[in-house]
């Protein structure tokens, strides 16, 4: 998935921009007190930024701000798509994991992707916070940044939502499943 032209046109910006407006002002529940106007003000004087935001869409993650970090002035941007984003699963967890498959490798792996889209990958507790803005992942699952002392061991950790409560789980880092993809997060 790598890109390296990481310009929008135009047409593109103003499409991504008039996308994220709609859903901002659609799920204020997920960021009380914050202005559309300032969110647009930061994005629009942040082309790389809006590229990524424009990649996380693009994939299914239909991204919206979620909150705003006073000492830093940056918009948090999580995914907030229903389920993990469509056009991110079925990848395994890192470079050392695919590469680590002699057979059937995956197109490509979370932390890969999100490098290439110029995001960060949720850690579990960011995955947590998001599952407080609504009911993420009934059906899918989500790998999750996982501890050094875990992925050195073999593994990995995701998460997903059932019978109404959050789960992690491990599995080994080089697995990749349909209905297994990634969320991220964007700072702006």
């Amino acid at each position: 998935m790598e890109n390296e032209n990481r310009q929008l046109s135009r047409e593109q910006c103003d499409e991504v921009l008039a996308k994220l407006k709609v859903r901002f002002e659609k799920n204020m529940n997920r960021h009380k007190g914050l202005e559309w106007s300032k969110v647009q003000a930061k994005l629009e004087t942040s082309t790389d930024k809006l590229w990524s935001l424009h990649e996380m869409e693009r994939t299914g993650g239909e991204p919206d701000v979620i909150g705003y970090d006073e000492q830093t002035d940056e918009y948090i941007f999580y995914d907030c798509s229903a389920q993990s984003p469509k056009g991110r699963r079925s990848v395994c967890y890192d470079r050392a994991a695919l590469e680590s498959r002699r057979e059937h490798k995956p197109k490509s792996s979370a932390l890969d992707m999100a490098a290439d889209m110029g995001i960060e990958i949720l850690t579990e507790e960011q995955y947590r916070e998001l599952q407080k803005l609504g009911n993420f992942d009934t059906k899918t699952s989500s790998w999750v940044k996982t501890p050094t002392k875990i992925r050195q061991l073999g593994g990995a950790i995701f998460c997903d939502r059932r019978y109404d409560t959050v789960f992690v789980y491990h599995n080994g880092a080089e697995s990749y499943y349909a209905n297994r993809g990634f969320r991220g997060l964007l700072r702006v």
